[in-house]
């Protein structure tokens, strides 16, 4: 047996067992609590903490402090007990753009050991009725401009805010209205109701991720899942030090935005200032009016932050800001340089992480570990890896790219009422497969070479090719289609489509965008078209996307 100077027989600098073949994290482990009754509202609202403000809503400048908040959850679960009959193991759906009531319906919603479930507001009505149908929730909330969304569902509703307008009605559609959460709480708690035991195996959310295969799944995950997720964060920014303000520009439906904002931070304290939507001025105004010290964002903006900096620092007094924390995809050398050279003062933080491991999976820590370029961070802590041969089926060592395999106490339970969609992802022994080829070098840190997955990442939103090809094959004049990921500096990759016409069609490429647009998110749309006169495809029919990706980008 191979034992390092260290008496190991894990290797010190990469964190490698030649043993079984396995990295493990070179960062301290994270405490876990070891009582099992335990859910992670209660989890984080007893951690000990000198904050005051938790959150404040950038566009009206609301403020709501840590007992407000915890008092909200505590009158909130009450009423979806007590009044609308909420219980463990019941599945609620949140629609909405972020708010400071968002964390409150999550927090309140896990208490109860029911299971929150979130969407994207920009889904069209036939994609959030397609989740609806799959996860059963019992309740949604929503506000009053999203209720059209909802026309088909049926479902008794919260409005998030109140009504400005009659939508209740809107189109001669009634929604069944059961409450108002401003109002909901006012209410003073009920010491006395009855609370279900919750464990931490419990499911906790119902995020959907297209996972490796492409149609969207439901990811579940538990109690303990997010406890671990909220010591991760914890621990990462080292916020038990002192308070700090982050600025929220993530979508809180997304795991990044929930786990951070709706989560993890508030254990620590930190106060969130919340944008509803991502504007870049309104961003900058909050760092400069809430003299933020955090600032989370995709590359994206990281690169306008750059491009733009020296209009920006006329306008706005950034000097609060200390870090800003990248995530959705690595950063290049010239991305990361050019934006220390403009910003000396602030360093760069990246992270790597997927739904099924709850937004955990490795991270850059410091401006150091940062300029090592081009990789996702060294391993998380209390996460070990492999990198597997997708051939063989053998792990590998040091420096041979493979498929990145995690295990951790984050790693999801399971895909949502989907067995074969959950055995093809986890393995008997709690093997996460990324889909993700990476390779780990000498130092422990984690480089992604290619996805071995589909999914096409526009602005840090996932785009299954598979949904828009079955959406273009119901074209009356498309005899086949294939999508592909088409990349760009400004938004990643947008999807691009191959078509082969039916004989006699004239049909354009505009009409084909403008077909799917009708059908899908904003993001989701097709952006370029090419006709071809057919799909290349290997001989079980399964299509060569690495064929077509060489054709489209070969003309660059």
């Amino acid at each position: 047996m191979a034992q390092f100077s260290n008496g190991s027989t894990v290797d010190p600098r990469t964190g490698y067992s030649p043993v079984n073949s396995t990295f493990y994290s070179k960062r301290d482990p994270i405490p876990l609590p070891a009582n099992d009754a335990l859910d992670v509202t209660t989890f984080i609202s007893s951690r000990a903490h000198r904050g005051k403000i938790a959150y404040i809503d950038a566009t009206t400048g609301q403020r709501l402090t840590f007992s407000d908040v915890w008092n909200a959850v505590e009158s909130l679960a009450t009423c979806l007990s007590i009044d609308m009959g909420i219980r463990k193991g019941n599945v609620v759906l949140l629609l909405s753009p972020n708010s400071i009531y968002f964390p409150i319906v999550c927090l309140a919603v896990m208490s109860l050991g029911a299971i929150i479930t979130t969407t994207n507001p920009l889904n069209t009505p036939r994609e959030i009725n397609k989740q609806i149908k799959d996860s059963n929730p019992v309740i949604a909330f929503t506000i009053p401009e999203l209720l059209p969304k909802l026309v088909d569902s049926n479902l008794p509703i919260i409005l998030i805010k109140s009504q400005t307008t009659n939508l209740t009605q809107k189109g001669n559609f009634n929604f069944k209205i059961v409450g108002n959460l401003e109002n909901l709480i006012q209410k003073k708690p009920v010491q006395s109701r009855l609370k279900e035991r919750v464990t931490q195996d419990d499911t906790a959310t119902l995020l959907y991720s297209s996972g490796t295969t492409g149609a969207s799944k439901g990811v579940v995950s538990s109690h303990r899942n997010l406890i671990a997720m909220v010591q991760t964060i914890v621990g990462r920014f080292k916020l038990d030090e002192g308070e700090q303000t982050f600025i929220c520009t993530v979508p809180m439906f997304h795991i990044y935005g929930l786990a951070a904002f709706a989560a993890g931070l508030l254990a620590s304290g930190s106060t969130i200032v919340v944008l509803s939507k991502f504007e870049m001025d309104e961003m900058l105004l909050s760092i400069h009016k809430y003299k933020a010290t955090y600032l989370p964002l995709v590359p994206p903006i990281l690169v306008a932050l750059v491009n733009n900096a020296e209009v920006i620092k006329k306008k706005y007094d950034l000097s609060s800001l200390k870090k800003v924390l990248s995530g959705g995809a690595p950063l290049s050398k010239e991305v990361t340089e050019g934006f220390l050279e403009k910003y000396p003062s602030v360093a760069i933080l990246q992270g790597y992480g997927l739904t099924e491991s709850t937004g955990i999976g490795a991270s850059t820590d410091s401006l150091e570990e940062s300029r090592r370029y081009g990789t996702a961070g060294m391993l998380s802590p209390s996460m070990s890896a492999k990198i597997v041969d997708p051939e063989s089926g053998k792990a590998l060592p040091v420096n041979k790219t493979g498929e990145l395999w995690l295990r951790g106490p984050t790693i999801m339970k399971g895909y949502f009422s989907n067995e074969e969609a959950t055995a093809s992802t986890l393995d008997s022994e709690g093997w996460l497969r990324t889909g993700d080829l990476c390779y780990i070098d000498e130092d422990g840190f984690i480089f992604v070479v290619d996805r071995l997955k589909e999914l096409i990442k526009y602005k840090g939103y996932q785009v299954p090719p598979a949904e828009l090809e079955a959406l273009l094959l119901n074209h009356p004049q498309i005899s086949d289609a294939a999508v592909i990921p088409f990349p760009d500096k400004d938004v990643g990759q947008f999807p691009m489509a191959y078509v082969v016409r039916k004989s006699g069609s004239t049909m354009s490429e505009s009409a084909v965008m403008d077909f799917i647009a009708k059908q899908v998110a904003p993001y989701k749309r097709i952006r370029r078209v090419a006709f071809v006169a057919s799909i290349p495809k290997n001989p079980s029919g399964k299509i060569l996307r690495k064929d077509l990706i060489k054709l489209a980008t070969s003309k660059l």
